[in-house]
């Protein structure tokens, strides 16, 4: 069976042309690029030469801006620990609702050694609160970690315009992006349009290079610890031998990505309206979340009232189709998305989502696919839900209600 693949904000395939980059670094390039023989030193020119390339890709920022991590965790981790630890004055930090764990679990912990957290919450269409956000900055406050596009509902924030408010409060207050899931996808000028970002992290494996490999961008003049400490490398600001081949691969994967972007986003983009447009219309009650707020081009959560996202993952990899759940409960947790109730999506519909994200390799044949399987699909769960009246194609009288929109009819139930 062919596989149909649409969890890419997930992971990514690894580029045929970043293997082929790799693959001498995992053969007869294999020298540790610290050391000081001839073949060594040609490892370590690789090195220089994907950090130019990292950084031309990301607006033309200096070369030793950009920090080699072993993914976006750690850039996360580093980013947030790293500025508390160098800035012990400050204790005061603003995150926001929706932010992917490697940052909400960070400042839970960062919170329980002393420090202050704001968060500011998002609102139906998964824009952020600005008057919330405004209002949560103060004079001591050190850091604001706010993510650039949400890896559930692919809702892009302004982090442009949130890192001038910070600068414009306070020079002294440090601006970070997540940057994870809008890397490759979403031009990124660290040198004009986000001038005021001082930290962004990201992925190799969201844009097609390895898993294991990632980056921090660190402007020049910001205050930051090291993380991992032990070893010289990279001036001594991240520990450790540089895993060289990935580096290599996550430039390679920057520079295909800068290539590809003008001419692939716009077809992605069109390919996943279409997904959206087919199944709001044959699909009775679904709503889409992040439809009113300016989303990632590949990026569709869409919840089917009162079926389980779970049972309808089951049913499309029997087809062969990836996709993956707006809820946490594929990770063994029953409860919801935590992004989706900081959107306040519907309770009757929190639990049946499901998130399709595209990629170049999306193909107009699979996205057909998708539209003439999952109808059938949510029909058929729903004939199980003892809330759904088969005949009428909708909810029984007395099921739970709330506020349930019908996208198709255009009315609340």
């Amino acid at each position: 069976m062919k596989t149909i693949y649409l969890d890419n904000n997930a992971t990514t395939a690894v580029a045929p042309e970043v293997r082929e980059a790799i693959l001498p670094y995992l053969g007869d390039l294999y020298f540790n690029p610290s050391s000081m023989y001839q073949q060594a030193v040609q490892v370590a020119g690789a090195l220089n030469q994907a950090q130019e390339d990292i950084a031309e890709f990301l607006g033309g920022v200096f070369p030793d801006e950009i920090l080699f991590t072993s993914g976006a965790t750690e850039s996360n981790n580093t980013a947030l620990y790293g500025s508390v630890r160098a800035n012990p004055a400050r204790r005061h930090i603003v995150t926001s609702a929706v932010e992917h764990p490697a940052i909400l679990e960070v400042v839970k912990d960062l919170e329980r050694t002393g420090c202050e957290v704001s968060v500011v919450p998002v609102d139906e269409n998964g824009n952020l609160d600005m008057r919330e956000f405004v209002g949560a900055l103060r004079p001591d406050t050190l850091l604001v970690s706010i993510m650039h596009a949400n890896n559930e509902s692919g809702v892009i924030f302004p982090i442009n315009e949130l890192a001038r408010i910070v600068k414009e409060t306070s020079p002294e207050i440090l601006f970070h992006s997540d940057a994870t899931q809008s890397v490759g996808k979403v031009p990124i000028n660290l040198r004009s349009e986000y001038a005021d970002v001082d930290l962004l992290s990201f992925s190799g494996h969201k844009l097609h290079a390895p898993k294991g490999i990632g980056a921090l961008y660190v402007k020049r003049g910001t205050a930051l610890r090291p993380y991992l400490v032990g070893g010289h490398q990279q001036q001594g600001r991240r520990a450790g031998t540089e895993n060289a081949a990935f580096i290599v691969g996550l430039a390679k994967a920057c520079k295909l990505a800068a290539q590809c972007h003008a001419q692939e986003e716009p077809r992605i983009t069109a390919m996943r309206d279409k997904l959206e447009r087919e199944l709001t219309t044959r699909i009775p009650f679904v709503h889409v979340s992040g439809k009113g707020a300016p989303r990632l081009g590949n990026t569709l959560n869409i919840s089917f009232h009162y079926i389980e996202g779970e049972g309808i993952l089951y049913q499309l990899n029997e087809h062969g189709i990836c996709a993956s759940s707006g809820s946490a409960c594929t990770s063994g947790s029953l409860d919801p998305s935590h992004v989706l109730k900081a959107m306040g999506v519907p309770f009757t519909a929190l639990h049946g989502s499901v998130r399709f994200s595209l990629s170049r390799y999306t193909s107009e044949d699979e996205i057909d696919e998708i539209i003439k399987v999952l109808p059938e699909i949510v029909q058929k769960l729903r004939r199980l839900s003892p809330y759904w009246d088969q005949a009428k194609q909708q909810p029984r009288p007395g099921a739970p209600r709330g506020e349930v929109f019908d996208d198709r009819a255009k009315h609340p139930v």
